[in-house]
């Protein structure tokens, strides 16, 4: 492995590690009261370019964080549509 791809990959850990806590607390207690649903949506949409820029570019670092991060978003985007338009009590 280059030490290009190294870098690669270390920087996809970080960035999808570093989502992984917003994304647990909100599955856990399912509170998205304090997100920002146009800032998910842009968020989501972006992370699936980023994955096919990858897929197109044979990026393996890329696609891998981009899938486990398009999964935590989307997990993310599902709750803040649920609770905000289909959970009035």
């Amino acid at each position: 492995m280059s030490s290009t791809d190294l870098i690669g990959f270390l920087a996809a850990f970080c960035t999808t590690i570093a989502f992984m806590p917003q994304a647990l607390k909100v599955l856990k207690t399912r509170d998205t009261q304090s997100l920002s649903l146009s800032m998910y949506l842009i968020f989501t949409i972006g992370v699936g370019l980023w994955l096919a820029y990858g897929w197109i570019k044979q990026d393996m670092a890329m696609i891998i964080a981009n899938i486990i991060t398009l999964v935590l978003a989307c997990a993310i985007l599902y709750n803040i549509i649920r609770n905000t338009f289909f959970n009035k009590e």
